[in-house]
């Protein structure tokens, strides 16, 4: 039987990007929960991204870890792709960031373990996430992060440097603006940008044009507030310094010392770290589970304004009797041949082959100045949900059953405003 979205019952609409939308569903089988991700066809074709659709499709099925949110299942119909993933409970950083305005150091720095670990599952299998920011980021019902938007990874080869202008600007190290080519140095560059962010509630270098900021990245030196000593340790800003470091000979989490270098750190040496690659390790923040963690305007929106709401149909395998079917355009043919279907339950079978698609570095995507809020998406990104909203750990698949009417779309009575996220205090 063909795998479809007959298989999952439609709840809350819970994000959305340029040409796609991210919802929550629920398998009719098991009553697991996950997050639909689903691209419209025609939109990814007018943006030139059918390529990196592809390539992400391929990505996610290569890669399973816990502090990433790993790809479950993936179809298509006529209209759109689906990928099915693991669903978060806690809301994305942004999400978190823009409510308080910025996080302790307890909570920043267990969240730059858990992201370094994610990088450096990916490092170790030769990919470059290049989108790392805290609306990447999400957060599970108990408060691990995890890493997600791989619509811009790619794999790199030692011998042969990266050259595409791809991220969103704030977050871009200087070997990418520079146009001399990268590696995976870049993550750790915007791993420090993260971390000063979430600790002081705005980023390092700033401007109102990706001119200015090109060259302030570029050439700016990296300021401090000036009541940084008072609220966070002189190890946090050392480490933070590290990697904000344009020399990524002496970048932290580069160079011949590596990843282990960034783990021995003072300010992080002291961590569980195979515990925390785990999470066995309790998270210094729990979301608050009774409320939601996601812009609830994206569900009225759904309901309300969308000319061609997602539900279930079957994808067309024949013309008309007596009619020729339609020639398909080599971007419907791709979709057709590349995008596969996918299953995590079932064994990957070796011989499956991608063919045609080189996949190295393709469409250069930049990312705007500065980054969406939890309510306005700014970015010309595929998809980046506004948050997730449900949780799972690894291997196990997802929440089983749903206890939360809160998850049901019953009548498009506009949804109440989220609360406030319950604080981290320092």
């Amino acid at each position: 039987m063909a795998f479809d979205l007959n298989h999952f019952e439609l709840l809350r609409s819970v994000g959305k990007g340029a040409f796609g939308k991210v919802r929550v569903v629920q398998h009719k089988r098991d009553k697991t929960l996950y997050a639909l991700k689903y691209i419209n066809k025609e939109k990814c074709i007018k943006m030139r991204a059918v390529e990196n659709i592809i390539q992400e499709r391929r990505l996610l099925e290569e890669i399973h870890f816990p502090l990433i949110v790993n790809l479950r299942f993936a179809f298509q119909d006529d209209e759109n792709l689906f990928m099915v993933l693991d669903l978060m409970l806690g809301g994305d950083l942004r999400f978190h960031l823009d409510r308080q305005g910025c996080l302790n150091e307890t909570a920043v720095q267990f969240y730059v373990a858990e992201i370094a670990l994610a990088l450096n599952y990916l490092h170790e299998r030769k990919i470059v996430h290049r989108d790392l920011k805290p609306d990447n980021v999400l957060l599970c019902e108990r408060g691990h992060a995890h890493l997600t938007d791989f619509n811009i990874a790619v794999h790199y080869n030692d011998r042969k440097p990266l050259t595409a202008i791809a991220g969103s600007m704030a977050y871009m190290a200087p070997e990418v603006l520079n146009r001399k080519g990268y590696f995976a140095t870049v993550d750790w560059w915007s791993l420090g940008v993260v971390a000063y962010e979430l600790l002081f509630g705005r980023r390092p270098y700033r401007a109102k044009t990706n001119e200015a900021l090109t060259q302030a990245i570029l050439l700016e030196p990296l300021v401090f507030p000036e009541n940084s000593p008072n609220h966070v340790s002189q190890e946090c800003i050392d480490c933070i310094k590290g990697l904000i470091n344009r020399d990524i000979s002496t970048r932290l989490g580069c160079g011949s010392a590596g990843f282990a270098a960034l783990r021995q750190h003072p300010w992080l040496r002291h961590l569980e770290w195979e515990r925390m690659a785990t999470k066995e390790v309790t998270a210094p923040f729990i979301p608050d589970s009774k409320r939601p963690n996601f812009d609830a305007t994206h569900e009225l929106e759904e309901l309300l304004l969308e000319e061609n709401p997602l539900k279930h149909k079957k994808k067309s395998t024949s013309a008309k009797p007596g009619q020729e079917p339609a020639p398909l355009t080599k971007e419907a043919r791709l979709f057709q041949t590349k995008f596969l279907v996918y299953d995590y339950s079932k064994p990957r079978s070796p011989a499956r082959e991608f063919g045609e698609v080189s996949f190295v570095d393709l469409q250069p995507i930049v990312r705007d100045v500065e980054p969406r809020t939890a309510t306005t998406s700014m970015c010309s990104d595929v998809l980046t949900p506004v948050v997730a909203v449900a949780a799972t750990d690894f291997p196990p698949p997802p929440v089983r059953g749903s206890s939360s009417n809160a998850l049901r779309v019953a009548s498009p009575t506009p949804a109440p405003p989220p609360p406030a996220a319950q604080p981290m205090r320092r």
